[in-house]
Formats: C-alpha cells, structure tokens, sequence
C-alpha cells in the first residue's frame, strides 16, 4: 500500500481511538486521559497495533488494557463507521513505554549528577 495512504490511515485511526477513549468507552477501567501515542496499520489493512500511555502504576496499566481489550469489538465498529474502508483493521493494544523509559533514564542521570 501506499505509504502516503497508510499514514493518513494511522492518523485517522489514532485520532479516532482517541475520541472514542475520552468519550466513548463506558468501562471504569479505561481512564480517558489514556493517551493513543503511536498507530502502525499493517499494509493488507487486517491489524492495527495501537500503543497508548497512561500515567500510574502497573495495576493501572494492566486495568486499561484490560478495559481497552474488552471494548474492542466496539472500538473496531466505530472505525468502521468513520473510515470508508473495505476491510476494517483489528485493533491490537500495547502500553507504551516510553514515557516510563524517559523518566527512569532521567533519574539515573540525576543520580549520577550528584
């Protein structure tokens, strides 16, 4: 597929996802300042890995994925009806790290500071 397509693709899934986080998923488990950080859609248009970030601890972390695992269906449906697309990707979640990895480096670069 084109990758001019596939991007804009990524960034209306993400932005979609987004949207329904904060005000369409019902489970207290998802808290709506979960943030989608990164959407990479395969070129066949089957999967789409959605990485998000939450601020909290692993608990909080597992709960939203939990959540986010249990609304899938539903979060898939409504990509559906937003993008006209022919086969509506699987979404797929990961937790992003990278804010985590940021803030343990800069500990570690504090620490050896002083």
């Amino acid at each position: 597929m084109n990758s001019k397509k596939n991007a804009r693709i990524n960034e209306e899934i993400k932005r979609i996802v987004s949207n329904i986080i904060i005000n369409g998923v019902k489970d207290p488990r998802v808290d709506s300042l979960t943030s989608v950080t990164y959407v990479k859609t395969t070129n066949d248009l089957r999967y789409t890995n959605i990485y998000f970030s939450i601020l909290g601890d692993d608990k909080k972390k597992a709960d939203t994925m939990e959540g986010l695992e249990s609304a899938k269906g539903y979060i898939r449906r409504e990509i559906g009806k937003n993008l006209d697309l022919r086969v509506v990707p699987e979404p797929i979640f990961h937790i992003d790290t990278q804010l985590d990895d940021a803030m343990k480096l800069d500990e570690i670069i504090k620490g050896l500071q002083d």
